[in-house]
């Protein structure tokens, strides 16, 4: 298993940079009109006014340092900006109006046992004193997983490309005999809903038992690559097996947004971005 480290502005870094004293939170409570981000986006802004998180284009990030500055000593305030702001000197380009939470001395501790939950792939909340009509609970969710399964250098590209965009991934590859066996389940393998299940095999006699291991698992995707031919020998196999039917629609197959990819590292990149389009689906704010 590769563990990669989060992105700084990764849907969890703000809130895991806001466990450090001194470290203020910004948090968006409200939007009206259309924004880049979404509801419940955070900042988090460092002693030294360095920044963790993403909001905007970097214009709305140094407000914010600077309010959190001025908040300093005072406490927790909500301020409007953009369309309905008194700040008449800062405006938004893309005409909306924000309303964020800007906390100076955000609940430490608060924060710590959200960042131990997701640690430990569970979903975690952080209460906002926002006021009434905002958003008043932030929660989250465990990033994103793969587990991949198969051979050659599909299996390389999609693990390198997951890699690289900071996501963790797990390889068990066909000629490793440590790793997988014909006609066995993956061991020690922890599949949760924010996990998703990729088979990469040209060999498909291996993936009945990993697609019915798959099946029994809360995964929020499972996928497996191969031709009509393959697909329709892959189904009627776990028919026979007792798969039922509604079971067999959580596989997705042929896999990937590209139809036909030809290529290695096109078929990971149109994985990729399926499986990351299903999981944006899954976050609790839109």
């Amino acid at each position: 298993m590769t563990a990669q480290r989060p992105s700084r502005s990764d849907d969890r870094a703000a809130l895991r940079a806001a466990c450090e004293p001194g470290t203020g939170l910004c948090t968006i409570v409200g939007i009206e009109g259309s924004f880049s981000r979404r509801l419940g986006a955070q900042l988090a802004v460092h002693p030294d006014g360095g920044i963790t998180g993403s909001l905007a284009d970097g214009c709305l990030e140094k407000q914010l340092a600077s309010e959190i500055e001025r908040a300093r000593g005072q406490g927790a305030v909500v301020k409007r900006f953009g369309a309905g702001s008194p700040i008449i000197d800062f405006r938004l380009p893309c005409g909306s109006g924000l309303d964020i939470l800007i906390d100076p001395q955000p609940d430490h501790r608060a924060c710590r046992q959200a960042v131990n939950h997701l640690d430990l792939r569970r979903p975690a909340t952080l209460d906002l004193d926002a006021g009434q009509g905002l958003l008043r609970e932030r929660r989250y969710i465990p990033p994103m997983r793969l587990a991949l399964f198969g051979e050659g250098p599909e299996l390389e590209e999609l693990a390198q490309l997951a890699g690289a965009a900071g996501i963790e991934v797990s390889a068990r590859r066909k000629d490793d005999p440590s790793a997988l066996s014909l006609g066995k389940a993956p061991q020690g393998e922890e599949i949760d809903e924010w996990t998703a299940v990729i088979l990469l095999f040209h060999d498909h006699e291996w993936e009945q038992a990993l697609l019915q291991w798959a099946l029994q698992t809360p995964a929020f995707h499972i996928g497996a690559q191969g031709g009509a031919e393959a697909r329709n020998n892959r189904m009627n196999g776990l028919r026979a097996a007792g798969v039922a039917e509604d079971q067999l629609q959580r596989i997705s197959s042929p896999i990937g947004l590209i139809p036909r990819s030809r290529e290695p590292s096109v078929l990971a990149l149109s994985v990729l971005a399926q499986v990351v389009g299903e999981y944006e689906a899954l976050h609790p704010h839109g």
